[in-house]
């Protein structure tokens, strides 16, 4: 699905280059669980970004399905965001003065869904991370498990090709971690297409593969 070919991230600090990435190359498989993992500063992160055409590779490339993405237009990489992958972030973003239903709905509106395959969609999204009941609730009056479980539900709301989720357990406690390791495993299960970035190897461990990181470099990369 994925396929990273020599890809290379550089930021300007001044007159000096920062490489945050150096010559990744890999492939993640359609239906496969991948975990990104590795120490602060390591680029995890910011492979996720340039995967989720939130950034751009300095050189090299990135193919989605087949399609060449570096090159693509800005309208085209905004519709791929919205159509074809999910967002799961470890700060949630949401917000915070709509209802649940709301947040969950917005990428639906924004792709232009009809009202009544929106309330669909929204309803059946949080039927899947067991937040149907907070359907009217104020986001504001969650907490961090229930916002993350949002978070995944609206990343679900276009039936996108691959998710990805940033630190998806990074804000919460040990019980919360299970719950939504659970999701994401369930999910999986469902024939989703996920890569996680996280700094818990026993959070990765849970996953199909592990990807290791130092320095913008692949170090270890081995599946079950």
């Amino acid at each position: 699905m994925v396929e990273c070919i020599n890809i290379s991230k550089e930021f300007k600090t001044g007159n000096t280059p920062l490489i945050v990435l150096c010559g990744i190359s890999m492939r993640i498989e359609r239906g496969e669980f991948a975990a990104i993992v590795g120490k602060s500063g390591s680029g995890k992160s910011t492979l996720l970004n340039l995967i989720g055409l939130i950034d751009i590779a300095t050189s090299g490339e990135i193919l989605f399905d087949g399609e060449k993405i570096s090159s693509l237009p800005a309208s085209r990489r905004a519709e791929m965001r919205n159509k074809k992958i999910g967002y799961v972030f470890q700060s949630f973003y949401l917000e915070p003065s709509y209802e649940v239903y709301k947040n969950v709905e917005m990428p639906l509106i924004i792709g232009n869904v009809s009202a009544k395959e929106r309330k669909i969609r929204v309803e059946e999204c949080l039927r899947k991370v067991d937040m149907f009941d907070k359907y009217h609730a104020d986001t504001n009056t969650l907490s961090g498990g229930e916002m993350q479980r949002v978070c995944i539900a609206r990343a679900l709301a276009n039936k996108p090709e691959l998710i990805l989720a940033d630190e998806p357990c990074g804000n919460l406690d040990s019980v919360n971690t299970e719950n939504i390791m659970q999701i994401l495993l369930r999910l999986k299960d469902e024939g989703n297409t996920i890569i996680m970035v996280t700094h818990s190897n026993e959070e990765a461990a849970r996953a199909d593969r592990m990807i290791a990181l130092k320095d913008g470099r692949i170090i270890n990369d081995e599946r079950k």
